[in-house]
């Protein structure tokens, strides 16, 4: 058997090749990759500086140096919060949006060209690569509010409705709706919808509306199959908590199907215990919890 530090090995020198990481010039546009990863994080809008520094786990004096080269190219321009001086926010300017662009259109050429590589094999790679990027990003993750109307909230709905499907012995796709019949119900400040972000990927959600005044229904939990195993499905169930809790409601109900046996492991271990049902099919157990 090979060894495993070696394998992790052989796959970072690849990555490092495949993405141009030691070329002076990233994509042939005269600039290294890490000044490149600074561009592609400044917005038209703005984005701070302080943000930069530890999305890139980049200490302040290299970041200084990349942010000047960039700015001595005119692709961006640095302004100063007037209520604090401290506060630095990078814009891009529009030669900086243009060059942004053809960075994009080139790494979109790449990407394809790197797919097609794997022939057949696509899916199965781009599950290694999610489980990769996840893995080495779970610093990283942020759980944060979306409305349920939003794309990626219902990109969320759907892998969720599949596994249900997947999983539960006559369900039909009929008896989902999507989107959510009733939104209003996960805003604010009736309920809530979260989703876990890892560098803007969705890999996860669960949602909240109301039953009654202090009473409160804990909605489709999910997290995508490469992001299981990390402890991200107790993190959504103890943020929803937290929001219920903050939005007044004092017990929280959910329902679940018996197939779902991980889900049912999680309730139960974090303190949901059964409770008399008060919904139909798919549900088979119903949960409660004090908050």
């Amino acid at each position: 058997m090979f060894d495993n530090i070696a394998r992790l090995r052989r796959f970072n020198r690849a990555v490092t090749r495949e993405v141009g990481a030691l070329d002076h010039s990233y994509l042939g546009r005269g600039r290294p990759l890490g000044a490149v990863r600074v561009l592609q994080l400044i917005t038209r809008q703005g984005t701070d500086i302080a943000h930069i520094r530890a999305k890139l786990a980049l200490d302040s004096g290299l970041l200084s140096r990349l942010l000047r080269a960039l700015e001595a190219e005119h692709l961006i321009q640095i302004t100063t919060d007037p209520t604090d001086r401290r506060r630095r926010t990078a814009q891009l300017t529009p030669a900086g949006a243009a060059e942004m662009a053809a960075y994009d259109a080139i790494g979109y050429a790449k990407a394809t060209e790197t797919l097609n590589r794997a022939g057949n094999r696509q899916q199965s790679l781009l599950e290694a690569m999610d489980l990769i990027a996840t893995t080495l990003l779970r610093d990283q993750l942020e759980i944060r509010d979306a409305d349920p109307n939003d794309p990626a909230a219902i990109a969320c709905l759907q892998s969720y409705y599949d596994l249900l499907l997947e999983k539960i012995d006559g369900l039909t796709p009929d008896m989902l709706t999507l989107p959510l019949s009733d939104p209003d119900n996960y805003r604010a400040p009736h309920g809530a919808f979260l989703i876990a972000f890892s560098d803007d990927l969705p890999i996860g959600t669960v949602s909240l509306r109301p039953l009654e005044a202090t009473i409160a229904e804990v909605k489709r939990l999910w997290v995508a199959p490469h992001a299981q195993g990390q402890g991200l499905a107790r993190r959504l169930m103890q943020a929803i908590e937290s929001r219920a809790k903050s939005l007044g409601y004092i017990h929280l109900k959910l329902d679940t199907n018996e197939a779902l046996t991980e889900a049912l492991t999680l309730y139960r271990r974090d303190g949901w215990s059964d409770i008399p049902a008060y919904t139909s099919f798919p549900a088979t157990h119903w949960l409660g919890k004090t908050l």
